[in-house]
C-alpha cells in the first residue's frame, strides 16, 4: 500500500495569520507472512516464549496489510513552494523564548527546510522497516512492527504523543530488537509494535467524536491481539502515557505490565492548590515542594498555552498550521519537550535538526495537523499527570516509571508510591527529557529492559510456545 499524501494549491496566504491569531487570543509472528513482503526477507521461523505461531488474517476486515511510504514529488515541491513564500512576523521583543520560537534560529530552520531538507531520506528510513496497516473500530491503524531474532523475545507496544510521532522511536528499534548489539543480553529482547495514535500519521482521521485515550487503549488492546501476542507489555510518554495507563487500568487481555515516562501521580490535593492558586500542602516534604514550586512556575509561565487551545479549539489552531508550514513548525516548537533544544545547532545532540524536520514534515505531508490536535478536545481539558483524574488507584498491574531530569514534570517517588499500588520500578536518570526515546535512545533502551526484566518469567511460563 502506498501513502498518496494531500495535494496542495496556492501559496502561503492571511488565513494562516488569522488561524494564528485566534489560537493565540484565547498539551507478531501474526503478521510474518506480510511483513516478509514488505522487507522481501527470507521468513523468521524462530519460536518466541510469547507469541503463538498462528498466522495473521490477511484478508477481511482483521486484515493486516504491507505498507510503504511514497509521497509525490508534487507535494514536496509545494511544501518547498510555500515555505519560500512565507511571510515572517517582526522580531520577538524579548531575548528567551517565553514569547514563541525566537525568529532568527527558526526562520534559519525554516529556510534549511525549504531548501536542503530531505524528506526522501526520511522516507526511505521508514520504508526499511516493516510497515502494515490495519482496521479496528472503523479506522485505519498504521503500525511499524519489527520482530527480534533472538528467542523468547517479549512483545513491547511503544506509544508516541504530541507533537512527537512514529519517528521519536526509531533509534530504540534496534537497541530493543538486538540487544547483543547495543550492550544488552539477548534474553533483553523484544518484538516492537510501534503504531500511530488516531489522526495522526499514517493512521485514518477520526471523522466523528469519541476517540479519546480511553478508546485508544482499547484499540490497542485488540492490535496486539490481532498480531497473535497473548502476552505483552506496554510503554508510553506524553499522550503515550494515559492511553498505556488506560490499557492498564482496563486490563487488557494478555498485558503483563506498563512503564511510563510521564506518569499521572500528583495527589488530589497538590492538583487542586495548583489549580486554585492556594498555598501548598502544608505535608510535603521538601522535595515534594519543590515539585509543586515547580509545577506552579510551569503554569505561571504560559508553558501549557498549547494545551489550552487545543483542548478548547483545535479547529481554530488547525487553519494556520495546515495552510503555513512555518505555522506548523512554529506551533510543533512551542512545545516545552523542545525548551533547550538549540534548533540543530549541536549535530551531535539528538534529535538533530534533520530529525525534528521529519516529524513536523510528517505532520505536513499527511495533514494531519488538526487531527492531532483533537485528541486534547476528546480529552476534555483533563491534566495527564493527575493520579484521581486517571483512576490510577485501579491500575493492579505492575507499574514502572522512568523520572528523566529534563522533562517537563518530575514526580517524586513518594507521589508514584502513592499513586500506583503496584509500583514495580522507579529510576531517576542522569539526562534526558521530555522525548526520552529520541534524546536519549540507547538509555531510554536500557530502561525498558531493566524495567521489564522481572516480567519475563511470566512470559515464558504463560505457554505461548
Amino acid at each position: 500500500m502506498t501513502i498518496d499524501a494531500r495535494k496542495h494549491s496556492g501559496t502561503a496566504t492571511p488565513i494562516a495569520l488569522l488561524a494564528l491569531a485566534l489560537a493565540l487570543g484565547s498539551l507478531p509472528p501474526a503478521a510474518t507472512a506480510a511483513s516478509n513482503a514488505a522487507t522481501k526477507k527470507e521468513p523468521n521461523t524462530m519460536k518466541t516464549s510469547t507469541a503463538p505461531l498462528d498466522p495473521a488474517p490477511t484478508t477481511g476486515s482483521d486484515a493486516i496489510r504491507p505498507f510503504q511510504v511514497h509521497v509525490p514529488d508534487a507535494d514536496i515541491a509545494d511544501l518547498r513552494r510555500r515555505i519560500a513564500a512565507t511571510r515572517w512576523p517582526d522580531k520577538e521583543t524579548v531575548s528567551d523564548r517565553s514569547q514563541g520560537a525566537p525568529l532568527d534560529p527558526f526562520q534559519k530552520l525554516v529556510r534549511y527546510w525549504g531548501t536542503s531538507y530531505d524528506w526522501r531520506r526520511a522516507e526511505a528510513k521508514l520504508n526499511a522497516l516493516p510497515q502494515f496497516t490495519t482496521s479496528i473500530d472503523g479506522l485505519d491503524i498504521y503500525f511499524i512492527h519489527v520482530r527480534s531474532k533472538k528467542p523468547n523475545a517479549m512483545p513491547l507496544l511503544l506509544t508516541h504523543g504530541w507533537p512527537g510521532s512514529i519517528f521519536e522511536f526509531l533509534d530504540v528499534i534496534a537497541p530493543l530488537t538486538d540487544p547483543t548489539a547495543h550492550g544488552g543480553r539477548a534474553e533483553d529482547a523484544f518484538d516492537v509494535v510501534i503504531p500511530a495514535i488516531p489522526g495522526y500519521g499514517f493512521s485514518g482521521k477520526p471523522t466523528g467524536t469519541g476517540w479519546g485515550p480511553e478508546r485508544i487503549a482499547g484499540a490497542w488492546a485488540q492490535l496486539m491481539k490481532r498480531l497473535g501476542y497473548s502476552r505483552y507489555v506496554a510503554q508510553g510518554g506524553d499522550w503515550g502515557a494515559p492511553i498505556t495507563s488506560e490499557m492498564a487500568r482496563q486490563s487488557a487481555a494478555g498485558l503483563l505490565g506498563i512503564h511510563l515516562n510521564l506518569p499521572a501521580t500528583v495527589p488530589p490535593e497538590v492538583g487542586a492548590a495548583l489549580l486554585s492558586g492556594a498555598p501548598a500542602p502544608a505535608s510535603l516534604s521538601e522535595q515534594e515542594r519543590a515539585v509543586f514550586d515547580a509545577l506552579r512556575a510551569y503554569g505561571k509561565g504560559g508553558n501549557s498555552g498549547y494545551f489550552t487551545m487545543m483542548s478548547a479549539r483545535p479547529q481554530a489552531v488547525g487553519y494556520g498550521q495546515t495552510d503555513s508550514p512555518a505555522g506548523l513548525a512554529a506551533w510543533v516548537l512551542v512545545h516545552p519537550g523542545f525548551a533547550h533544544w538549540a534548533y540543530g545547532d549541536d549535530p551531535g545532540k539528538s534529535p538533530t535538526k534533520d530529525q525534528v524536520l521529519d516529524d513536523i514534515t510528517l505532520y505536513w505531508l499527511t495533514n494531519s495537523a488538526t487531527s492531532a490536535a483533537r485528541l486534547y478536545w476528546e480529552n476534555g481539558g483533563r491534566n495527564p499527570t493527575s493520579a484521581a483524574t486517571w483512576k490510577t488507584a485501579e491500575i493492579s498491574l505492575p507499574v514502572a516509571i522512568t523520572v528523566f531530569p529534563e522533562d517537563v514534570y518530575r514526580p517524586p517517588e513518594t507521589w508514584a508510591r502513592r499513586a500506583y499500588r503496584n509500583l514495580s520500578y522507579f529510576h531517576e536518570v542522569d539526562r534526558g527529557g521530555h522525548f526520552a526515546a529520541w534524546e536519549q535512545p540507547q538509555l531510554f533502551s536500557d530502561e525498558l529492559r531493566a524495567a521489564f526484566r522481572p516480567l519475563r518469567g511470566q512470559a515464558t511460563t504463560a505457554g505461548n510456545h
